[in-house]
């Protein structure tokens, strides 16, 4: 019609397991839930410290894994922070009259 085009909102979703996760995010996650079983198995919770550490993977990948909206996850979210921040922050105009500048 017209020869315009539709394209959904949720194109992406349709690529991502269960709608919201890579395949990296699931893996990550699975990993830091069989770290908190292993430790869970082997260690003596005998104080809250000790728990709160235990528990501490499991915790630590599913807030890196958690959606957020206009971002993916908090993992793309730390990953672009750390992009911008260790990258060249000064610019060199290089456009169609960069040689008519000083």
């Amino acid at each position: 019609m017209y020869d315009r085009y539709l394209i959904p909102a949720n194109t992406k979703r349709g690529r991502l397991l269960f709608g919201w996760f890579r395949p990296f995010d699931l893996i990550l996650l699975g990993s830091g839930i069989l770290v908190t079983f292993m430790l869970l198995a082997f260690m003596p919770l005998d104080n809250t410290w000790m728990i709160i550490v235990v528990l501490a993977p499991a915790f630590i990948t599913g807030f890196l894994v958690m959606p957020v909206p206009y971002y993916h996850n908090m993992l793309t979210i730390i990953t672009e922070l750390y992009e911008f921040l260790t990258n060249r922050q000064t610019y060199r105009w290089k456009g169609w009259c960069w040689r008519d500048g000083k």
